[in-house]
């Protein structure tokens, strides 16, 4: 240790009372994080790149300081769903502080998992007041039956309007119109599902017109467009 001459010529002060960390939420305990391995939680990060032309949701469940399960959710860079698949292998197993340092390439889940990381370790995670936090394998389950991350995708001009292009639902085949040409519905298909059935031995068209459904005043419409096309 280097100290300069103004510390060196200083007189010792005892530093007196000193409680030590805070203790924080942890999966239904209340812990001073003071090591690695006192870190635990379910939680989320968001994390976009510097260009910004991308963004990232990387979901980490974390047992005693060691990744146990990653998921990460991409959209709006081709390159950074390599990025992904590499996180995917390559974070389980890793501490957390080992993962603030690995080289992903791409700044979104990097950012990501910066973000992440304060909630952890700042008690601020999913799971912070779940005794024994949650259970492996709790990620899916942000992801519903078809395992399909929840996308919206939607489009507007000022000339045209909007046009819904992706729900939660699924892909957006049909936008329902009233008198108005104002949306009050639209028609959708599951491409979980439709993909689902297919494998289970449906031909395409029956696993599509299986898939298909509908929310709000479908049969009010005046007109229905096709999104992609109208």
């Amino acid at each position: 240790m280097i100290y300069t001459n103004e510390v060196k010529n200083m007189c010792p002060v005892a530093q007196g009372v000193h409680h030590g960390a805070a203790p924080v939420p942890t999966e239904g305990n209340w812990v001073k994080n003071k090591e690695v391995k006192d870190i635990s939680g379910f939680t989320h990060g968001v994390g976009w790149c510097a260009p910004q032309q991308g963004a990232c949701k990387l979901t980490l469940n974390v047992k005693e300081g060691i990744i146990q399960e990653a998921l990460v959710e991409t959209i709006g860079c081709s390159g950074m769903t390599h990025s992904a698949a590499m996180a995917a292998e390559l974070l389980p197993g890793l501490t957390v502080m080992e993962a603030l340092n690995t080289d992903l390439v791409c700044d979104a889940i990097n950012t990501a998992m910066r973000e992440l990381f304060l909630q952890i370790v700042y008690g601020r995670t999913q799971s912070a007041f779940s005794e024994d936090g949650l259970a492996v394998g709790a990620g899916l389950e942000d992801l519903g039956k078809g395992l399909r991350s929840q996308v919206g995708t939607m489009y507007g001009t000022l000339e045209k309007g909007p046009r819904y292009l992706e729900m939660a639902e699924g892909y957006v085949t049909g936008i329902a119109l009233d008198a108005d040409d104002q949306i009050i519905g639209y028609q959708f298909v599951s491409l979980g599902k439709m993909t689902d059935f297919i494998k289970k031995g449906d031909d395409p068209n029956t696993a599509w017109e299986k898939a298909k459904g509908q929310y709000g005043r479908v049969a009010d419409a005046v007109k229905i467009i096709d999104p992609r096309q109208e």
